[in-house]
């Protein structure tokens, strides 16, 4: 998978379940053998790479914040503050 694949995959999962956590996206590409997209950072955890979130950005830019202390993505609502990072 590439990662304009694994993007609309994210998203689609996005709209049906509000929501997407890191973790599934890491496990749906360790299983479709696309390691390559994934890095390994400071903590030795497997976390996406920058070229798909990146891409994953900018599709969803506008609409969609990551909530950092659960490690997941959502649709931004009115109380959320400008930038991409959401408080939960």
């Amino acid at each position: 998978m590439d990662v304009n694949e694994i993007s609309s995959w994210m998203i689609l999962l996005l709209e049906k379940d509000g929501c997407i956590y890191q973790d599934d996206v890491v496990d749906k590409l360790v299983k479709s053998s696309s390691e390559g997209l994934l890095r390994e950072n400071s903590d030795g955890n497997l976390v996406l790479n920058r070229v798909l979130l990146n891409t994953f950005k900018k599709l969803t830019e506008t609409n969609v914040v990551w909530v950092n202390a659960g490690k997941y993505w959502r649709f931004r609502v009115p109380e959320d503050e400008p930038g991409r990072n959401a408080r939960g």
